[in-house]
């Protein structure tokens, strides 16, 4: 699963449980905790023994720069979270992440590819441009931290 690119030597690595602290840090930096979007250690940690999920760090120099949780059951594919730290967002790392869970999901037999993003998220952007189309929207899904509901979005893609 390792790739690189020359210019910037990013590597994608399979991620385990011992790599929790470096997949919080960057969640922490990446999600603003207003909305309500980041999981918990013991969510990302209860997740990762389960059939079918992935967890993908993007490294250079052992610096963890972003991650993706996905899981792939028969053959559909929910990617889970996926969070770029601010310092390498705009540098390709995101795109990098989004790829390998759809080459992946597409190795493991999925046809179709499914994630969420609350409503109002720039990242709504990117997923569209990586082909995702609006699928339908949950109501008051997510809660901020001063109790505000938030709508999310629910994208799919066919591959």
């Amino acid at each position: 699963m390792a790739t690189a690119r020359p210019q910037d030597h990013v590597m994608l690595l399979r991620g385990e449980f011992d790599d929790l602290d470096d997949v919080m840090a960057v969640m922490d930096r990446a999600f603003d905790p207003h909305h309500g979007e980041a999981w918990s250690r013991s969510q990302c940690a209860g997740i990762l023994p389960m059939s079918g999920v992935s967890l993908v760090l993007a490294k250079t120099g052992g610096r963890t720069l972003g991650f993706s949780l996905h899981r792939t059951i028969s053959d559909e594919a929910e990617l889970l979270l996926l969070a770029v730290d601010p310092e390498a967002q705009g540098k390709g790392v995101g795109k990098m992440l989004l790829d390998q869970f759809e080459d992946s999901s597409g190795e493991q037999g999925a046809s179709r590819l499914h994630l969420e993003v609350r409503d109002g998220n720039r990242a709504t952007a990117f997923y569209e441009a990586a082909g995702f189309k609006l699928a339908g929207r949950r109501r008051r899904y997510y809660r901020g931290n001063e109790g505000e509901r938030i709508d999310a979005l629910t994208y799919v893609k066919t591959i």
